[in-house]
């Protein structure tokens, strides 16, 4: 609906409400109307959904039209990204959001800083989803108003030309509401666990959810050791779980994203059901480090399974956990991500050791010989090294050709002498193509940072903290943080307008005409960053 009509319908509405209504203007009803767009979580989670198929589409047709998120740990971490890429791109297209799990619990949980081991309160997850689209969805309020006080003044200056395209330009807004993918770990319990925060996450706002096929009590970081993997059958109750909950609330283009850890993971705590050779129980069990047992010789507590006619004992270490055969990580992935391809998943998420292409495209090309348009989500970890890793891989292809690399020590590569050099400059091209390359070449939909605003922060807080408490005191504020935003036009600086001053303001005069009284007037010490 258009801004002229919607301002027709509501002194239709209006009128009807007889002199009582009197006093309720319809274009402050419509303003406000247009400044929430959103009502329910839901409203949004239906909306990102099908912005999301719509981008899934446009990759399977062209792999150069790849998506991308950074993590967000606050609302306001999650806005602002939004309102940079609108102000530098002009639009959010193919920019998501992402939910890091590991950042829910290093920052937002009440026990304090945790690892990534679903140790922290599961509902912080929904909480936080609500609270960044809350932010989101003021940032439109915010700029729409100042299309209003715009529009406003347009016509009180007589320029109708100025008034038309103000009006157009609301009725085409774009709004900073983009789809979150937000990370449920393993499902913080059972299917059951799963399927009611799965709920509380949609329901919130989420319209992408990512699990992951480790135990939930086991739970790890992806890029730690000691991860521990389920059988299929378990994990596929999960994903049924999340599609469940996605269908009774009605998002039925929900997107369901399956992580398989198996690559990095050596351990399972079960032996997967078998009823008959081949099925998945079965497939599971043969990757199993297992010796072949003689029955005269079987010790207390031992278990055993039935391969090829043969028994055979599982290892099992003091821990009550099982190991799987060394080398079998690549082919557990692949029948991992078939497996929750085939039973409801949408998206993949292959957790790797490194950001390395060709590893990548070599598990994603056996998958694709079995669901050709599989698409993956993929983690561009800060827990990777990248400039470590893509000066060896640069310099294991240069030796690889017969290229002269004695001038390089590739176990010092991360050395700043070799900052300036050819080889650098290659592996920093490299990390720049990184993600158009993978998307290409590897099947990658999505490239996500998981962590990024919690590097940003630390790092950002160091370098004010060294300044302002050295030597350079109030100018190490003034010259690297309130200059830098006035020049580069940070919407920040204004912090009152940032943080809903003027839309109070506006909200004032709606409710009180003449008699309000206004924050931004004449004395409002933010009219000094006017210009």
């Amino acid at each position: 609906m258009t801004y002229t009509r919607e301002i027709e319908q509501l002194k239709g509405r209006i009128a009807d409400g007889g002199e009582a209504w009197a006093a309720i203007d319809a274009e402050s009803a419509a303003r406000m109307r247009l400044q929430n767009r959103f009502r329910t979580g839901l409203d949004i989670a239906r909306y990102t959904a099908k912005i999301m198929r719509e981008d899934m589409d446009a990759y399977d047709a062209d792999p150069t039209k790849y998506t991308q998120s950074l993590g967000a740990w606050h609302g306001f971490i999650g806005q602002q990204q939004m309102i940079a890429i609108k102000k530098h791109f002009g639009s959010t297209k193919q920019r998501y959001l992402y939910l890091s799990g590991w950042m829910v619990a290093a920052l937002r949980s009440d026990f304090g800083p945790l690892p990534d081991q679903s140790m922290h309160e599961k509902t912080a997850v929904p909480g936080l989803i609500e609270e960044i689209y809350t932010f989101l969805k003021q940032a439109d309020a915010r700029e729409l108003g100042g299309m209003f006080r715009d529009l406003d003044a347009a016509r009180e200056a007589g320029n109708d030309t100025e008034a038309k395209r103000l009006e157009n330009a609301i009725d085409n807004y774009e709004t900073h509401v983009v789809p979150i993918i937000a990370d449920i770990d393993a499902g913080f319990g059972n299917a059951e666990a799963t399927y009611l925060l799965a709920k509380q996450m949609i329901e919130a706002g989420a319209c992408a959810l990512q699990i992951e096929n480790q135990v939930s009590d086991e739970k790890q970081c992806g890029h730690q050791d000691g991860k521990v993997t389920v059988p299929h059958e378990d994990f596929l109750q999960k994903i049924r779980a999340i599609r469940y909950a996605f269908l009774e609330l009605g998002v039925d283009d929900g997107i369901i994203v399956a992580r398989t850890d198996s690559l990095g993971a050596g351990l399972t705590k079960q032996i997967a059901y078998s009823t008959e050779p081949g099925d998945l129980g079965d497939q599971y069990n043969s990757f199993l480090d297992a010796e072949e047992v003689d029955p005269a010789n079987i010790s207390n507590g031992q278990v055993f399974i039935s391969r090829d006619g043969k028994l055979m004992a599982p290892k099992r270490l003091p821990s009550n956990l099982y190991q799987f055969r060394p080398g079998t990580g690549v082919d557990r992935v692949v029948l991992d991500c078939i497996t929750s391809l085939q039973h409801g998943a949408d998206l993949l998420w292959i957790e790797t050791e490194k950001p390395h292409v060709e590893q990548i495209a070599s598990m994603v090309d056996k998958i694709r010989e079995t669901v050709p348009n599989a698409k993956l989500v993929y983690n561009n970890s800060p827990s990777f090294n990248w400039t470590l890793n893509f000066r060896q891989q640069v310099y294991d292809a240069w030796e690889e050709s017969g290229k002269d690399v004695s001038a390089y020590d590739r176990a010092k590569l991360m050395s700043v002498d070799y900052d300036s050099t050819e080889l650098a400059q290659q592996a920093d091209a490299k990390i720049q193509s990184f993600q158009a390359d993978a998307a290409k070449r590897a099947g990658i939909f999505h490239h996500l940072i998981t962590l990024p605003t919690y590097h940003t922060a630390a790092l950002s807080t160091d370098n004010l903290s060294k300044r302002y408490f050295g030597e350079e005191a109030m100018l190490g504020y003034v010259k690297n943080v309130q200059r830098e935003e006035i020049r580069q036009q940070i919407a920040c600086v204004k912090h009152q307008n940032m943080a809903g001053s003027d839309i109070g303001d506006d909200h004032k005069e709606y409710f009180a005409g003449e008699a309000a009284l206004k924050a931004g007037g004449k004395d409002n010490t933010m009219n000094q960053f006017a210009a």
